[in-house]
């Protein structure tokens, strides 16, 4: 027979497993008797898991919502899915939600197997992830989000390789503070001991992150928060385009399709404005086109020259310059 805590987590990971259990047959399961069933369930009880029984010739047994989350039991297979599922999560992240995910991914990784791990790392690498249009999103290998994330959480001294924006590559000595994601990136905010000044690191140039074993006491971050200190930062870069148009569409609408790349702002019933930062202009013209609304761009002026550019391409797969009598050779799709 197995021994008392064996035996209660086995008892918890079946009650995770069915909604209902009837008494006899949990205990069946167990190899136990009903009346060390019993004692289990209040050994259950006692830990913070909600147990409901159902007395009578018919009872048993199931596990009912709480106050609060108690720790859960899950196997192989669920691991190894919760650990994919909050990477996807993390790399295509919904809006306050992302930085929840690498915690937990953090937390599990850190327990998991080695042989899960490896089921995790061939799972992630045969799946394509699914993305249309803009630049490339976070590109973060999992283990040093999970590292990074880790040393974040413990207050442990950080060391990794950088390579900057110029292509130069230089070894870090850090105090990492935060991890950020914005604009479809993770940032690691942290104080670089060798530079003595607050810095934010790119996490898709940052490689070989190593936790110290070094403790260090929090310094005092010189901005509101971790978040503003990394948009700080990149608004203190030049970024090729500020676009703004404006939208025949409720803020709600552009907001819930395109909210997450810019900022939506009401200006009248049915009517918003978009303002949106971007590294090249395909991405804004393809998120405007996806609206199904009308919209008028207020700038750049840039933007203004590509959209009527793709409207004369997008005129000419349809055969309209043929239908005007004004197509010749040479200005079929594909001719410049």
């Amino acid at each position: 027979m197995a021994n008392t805590s064996t035996r209660t987590l086995r008892l918890l990971s079946l009650l995770q497993t069915h909604r209902y259990w009837p008494g006899d047959e949990l205990a069946d399961r167990l190899g136990v008797s009903v009346r060390t069933l019993r004692r289990d369930i209040d050994r259950l009880r006692e830990l913070g898991y909600p147990v409901e029984a159902q007395r009578g010739v018919d009872g048993g047994y199931q596990l009912a919502a709480g106050a609060a989350l108690p720790p859960l039991v899950i196997d192989d297979e669920e691991a190894v899915a919760l650990a994919v599922g909050l990477q996807a999560a993390a790399e295509s992240p919904v809006e306050g939600v992302a930085e929840a995910s690498v915690r937990v991914l953090a937390k599990v990784v850190q327990v998991m197997p080695a042989r899960l791990r490896r089921r995790v790392e061939a799972l992630r690498a045969m799946t394509v992830p699914v993305d249309w249009g803009g630049r490339e999103g976070a590109g973060v290998e999992p283990d040093v989000l999970t590292v990074v994330a880790l040393c974040c959480r413990d207050g442990e001294r950080l060391r990794f390789g950088y390579t900057a924006a110029d292509g130069r590559g230089t070894q870090r000595h850090v105090e990492p503070h935060r991890l950020v994601c914005l604009n479809r990136r993770w940032y690691l905010v942290a104080y670089d001991l060798d530079r003595a000044d607050w810095r934010s690191f790119r996490l898709d140039r940052l490689a070989a992150p190593q936790g110290s074993g070094a403790r260090f006491a929090p310094r005092v971050l010189p901005a509101a928060d971790a978040a503003e200190f990394v948009r700080a930062g990149l608004n203190g870069m030049p970024h090729p385009y500020r676009v703004e148009a404006r939208v025949d569409a409720p803020a709600d609408h552009v907001r819930a399709r395109v909210g997450r790349w810019g900022t939506v702002e009401p200006v009248a019933p049915g009517r918003c404005r978009l303002l949106m930062t971007a590294d090249s202009l395909d991405w804004p013209a393809m998120a405007l086109g996806s609206l199904g609304a009308e919209f008028e761009v207020v700038g750049p002026p840039a933007l203004r020259t590509l959209l009527a550019d793709w409207s004369a391409r997008f005129g000419r797969a349809a055969g309209e310059g043929e239908a005007a009598g004004g197509a010749g050779e040479g200005t079929g799709v594909g001719a410049e």
